[in-house]
């Protein structure tokens, strides 16, 4: 069997220097560098640092009452037989509020009055008595032992005529009492009588408060006693656009045993007519704790492994410098940093995650820092 005669190489010189030249070339162009494309300015948002003071707010839900309130009842027992006053009512001091019937007081002073006369008969002639007998012991026609016996019983008449005298008063008195009168001006804020009540000495009656100081009551839980402290301010639930400031008045040493909370009485200062006796409000307690932060959104913070930064816009808006950041505490839409950063420094404060330190970006909008 007969093998295919082999090709034969060319030994033209042409040939020979063709080929080396055409594989030179072809590795040349395979390690050519192939330029990238322009790169395009990502579109940021950015927030311009500001250095702040760290605050803690809490608030408390309270009533609005008068600083003064007064219980008020009769101060003898008796049938009510007239109530002048209504829940609401705004009256003058010493005005007539309710009358018990006073007939059985009217008798008393009666009996005493009859009592203090019959005492003035008694006294002037125990008087003229003594004064006969100094005559006649002065002419030896009656003895010491006698005269000292009518004296006594002068002494007795003036004894008598006083204690008449005092219990006449006593007598006018509770006459004066089954008039219950206003000891200030106020307001009527709850009544617990009605007319045909029969009710006892000292009785609560009525409610009249003082709208002249008026003040919201809290109650402060025990591991909250330091905010009572704090800078104060109230606000109306009826209209919360209106905002009063407010100091603590009165704090109370003892907690209550239902609720473990302690009261607290904060003055709403300049409070005018729109603060009604009555009105739920909100009492706001600032405290600061001598802190300078910065506040960022959650967006603007991020962690490639070196710990948390963030990315600081160049001056020109174009570049970014990645700038670590100490972090305090994170919240729900916020975060606080400590240091690190400058005030005025403008940060980008969304999808800090997504860029680099190459990256070129463009300023598309600036948020207000946050407060």
């Amino acid at each position: 069997m007969a093998w295919p005669p082999s090709p034969k190489l060319s030994s033209s010189p042409t040939a020979l220097l063709a080929a080396p030249t055409a594989l030179l070339l072809l590795v040349l162009g395979a390690c050519k560098e192939e330029r990238p494309a322009a790169q395009t300015p990502v579109p940021v948002r950015i927030q311009r640092i500001t250095v702040e003071s760290t605050t803690e707010s809490r608030a408390y839900t309270g009533v609005v009452r008068a600083r003064y309130e007064t219980d008020l009842g009769f101060r003898v027992a008796g049938k009510i037989i007239q109530r002048l006053v209504d829940i609401g009512d705004r009256i003058e001091k010493d005005q007539v509020l309710a009358r018990l019937d006073p007939t059985d007081f009217r008798l008393a002073v009666q009996s005493s009055e009859a009592e203090l006369g019959a005492a003035r008969s008694s006294l002037a002639q125990a008087v003229a008595d003594e004064r006969r007998y100094a005559k006649l012991l002065a002419g030896g026609w009656v003895s010491q032992a006698a005269f000292d016996q009518k004296r006594a019983a002068a002494d007795e008449a003036r004894g008598r005529m006083e204690r008449a005298e005092r219990a006449l008063g006593v007598a006018r008195n509770q006459l004066d009492y089954t008039e219950l009168r206003a000891n200030e001006a106020g307001v009527i804020t709850a009544l617990l009588v009605e007319v045909g009540q029969v009710i006892a000495a000292g009785q609560l009656a009525m409610q009249l408060a003082r709208p002249s100081e008026r003040e919201v009551v809290v109650a402060i839980p025990e591991s909250r006693l330091d905010d009572a402290h704090a800078v104060a301010t109230v606000d109306l639930w009826a209209d919360g656009s209106r905002r009063y400031q407010a100091k603590l008045r009165e704090l109370s040493p003892q907690a209550d045993p239902v609720t473990r909370t302690f009261q607290a009485r904060f003055t709403i200062e300049a409070a005018d007519d729109a603060v009604a006796l009555g009105m739920s409000a909100t009492v706001r307690l600032v405290r600061e704790d001598g802190r300078t932060v910065m506040r960022l959104p959650l967006g603007a913070v991020f962690s490639d492994g070196r710990g948390p930064a963030v990315w600081v816009v160049s001056a020109d808006g174009r570049g970014l410098r990645r700038t670590p950041v100490d972090v305090i505490e994170f919240h729900q839409n916020e975060v606080l940093i400590a240091g690190g950063l400058n005030d005025g420094d403008r940060v980008v404060s969304l999808g800090a995650q997504l860029l680099d330190e190459h990256a070129s970006v463009r300023v598309v909008a600036e948020q207000a820092a946050r407060k």
